[in-house]
């Protein structure tokens, strides 16, 4: 039984920096909607210990980095004590499985509305454009763009989230600047209108985001730091011109911090076939662990890992209960 695992590419080990994982299938990070008033539940240890293998790496769902950062009713958050003793019992759980886990930071930005803001404010993001009303059956309220002296104060939100993230006892934090969220609505030209240093050029939107990272893995470790990107997404109305010229900019980018791992959402139409296999430019330009997303099944994971496409591949709900049917996990 060992040998054949040891010829399934997704149940090989693989080194990410100090942590040793024994396969290379990730849980992707997951809403679940029922932390109630922001706060984690005890049911959520049953939640992610059936998913926790020994050696396995598991991202926490999106976490808000302060009040103004809920997007969702009932999304935990990481910003008061109260939330960070609520986190700890569900991480020593997960690590008594023996698994790796990250807590995935995140402010929604404009994907929200007045009730889940502080006094009903308006949502902030870099931006006054709002999303359409009844986008993916929500009420969104329109949001207030940030000043620029506001910004250091957003970022310091997650610096203090990913220093709360390690007292809670995870192993590290997933920078969530993906499907929409604040920090994409700064990347992306369709949303960010600006006219200081965080609009118009490359450079200038994605300053918003290099910030964040280089303020987390200062305080906390580049070793402990990933995150998550979407380019080629147009989620919560979020696109950009040039996804491709915007995903290689962030994975050279990155570079300089030396972070851990970094994590796409792909569309997989944009792979570019080389010697029948298949790489991106974002996969060669990132140094550290690279790991991709969207819609993997068993069969092309597998095929990922083989043909040195990732490192590791994230999983989500159907993915992963298809792995465990066909016996992917023990």
């Amino acid at each position: 039984m060992a040998g054949k695992e040891a010829m399934i590419p997704l149940l090989t080990p693989y080194k990410m920096g100090k942590f040793n994982l024994s396969h290379r299938i990730v849980l992707a990070p997951l809403t679940r909607c029922r932390s109630y008033n922001s706060i984690p539940q005890p049911h959520a240890i049953l939640y992610y210990t059936q998913r926790a293998t020994n050696g396995g790496f598991l991202i926490a769902e999106a976490t808000g980095v302060s009040a103004t950062a809920q997007g969702f009713p009932d999304v935990p958050g990481i910003w008061t004590k109260e939330q960070v003793k609520a986190w700890k019992p569900i991480v020593e759980a997960v690590h008594e499985k023996g698994a790796i886990f990250f807590c995935q930071i995140r402010h929604a930005g404009r994907a929200s509305n007045y009730a889940f803001q502080p006094n009903g404010e308006a949502p902030v993001s870099c931006t006054d454009k709002g999303l359409t009303p009844g986008l993916d059956g929500q009420d969104w309220s329109p949001p207030r763009r940030l000043r620029t002296d506001e910004i250091p104060n957003i970022v310091n939100d997650f610096r203090l989230a990913s220093r709360n993230a390690i007292e809670a006892g995870f192993d590290g934090v997933e920078i969530h600047g993906a499907y929409g969220s604040l920090i994409e609505q700064f990347m992306k030209d369709e949303v960010n209108d600006r006219t200081d240093q965080y609009g118009g050029n490359l450079e200038n939107r994605c300053r918003f985001a290099l910030e964040i990272v280089e303020a987390v893995a200062n305080d906390i470790g580049a070793d402990k730091v990933g995150i998550r990107l979407s380019p080629y997404s147009k989620g919560m109305e979020a696109g950009d011109s040039n996804p491709e010229a915007l995903g290689l900019y962030m994975a050279n980018a990155l570079n300089k911090f030396g972070i851990l791992y970094l994590h796409v959402i792909q569309k997989r139409s944009k792979t570019i076939k080389i010697d029948n296999k298949y790489e991106t430019p974002m996969r060669k330009a990132f140094k550290g662990t690279f790991i991709v997303a969207g819609g993997y099944d068993r069969e092309d994971g597998n095929q990922a890992i083989a043909d040195n496409y990732a490192d590791l591949v994230a999983f989500g709900p159907r993915s992963w209960l298809t792995l465990i049917c066909q016996g992917g996990l023990s």
